[in-house]
């Protein structure tokens, strides 16, 4: 089991930008994959990004891609999400994920963090 910690949401006007952090403990951190994944009021969890265990792979959702970008440090045991160009409808609470796979990271991961909330306003 991986215990993951996010960090970093908060206010932001539209079209200005945050940085999510997301601290993972209890397992080797370059052998897992790591997500993002974000829930809007009255919608369900959805999928944001993804990268693979070494970094080398990464995936985002066609709303994010251009404006998103994931990113991690296996020797800080942090996965990153730089968020530019914000719109109101990013306004979310943002969740980490991890899981032995991309795969699994996107669809189904076993670990999740507690949240951060995302606020973006017009």
């Amino acid at each position: 089991q991986v215990q993951l910690v996010e960090s970093g949401g908060g206010l932001v006007q539209a079209g200005g930008s945050l940085r999510l952090s997301c601290a993972a403990s209890g397992r080797t951190f370059s052998s897992y994959a790591m997500g993002w994944f974000r829930q809007a009021p009255g919608k369900g969890r959805e999928f944001v990004a993804a990268i693979s265990g070494s970094g080398t792979s990464t995936y985002y959702t066609n709303s994010v891609k251009g404006r998103f970008t994931i990113s991690r440090d296996n020797a800080k045991n942090t996965v990153y999400l730089q968020m530019n160009s914000l719109k109101p409808e990013d306004t979310a609470v943002y969740y980490c994920a991890a899981d032995d796979s991309v795969r699994l990271v996107r669809s189904a991961p076993a670990d999740w963090g507690q949240g951060t909330q995302v606020t973006v306003s017009s």
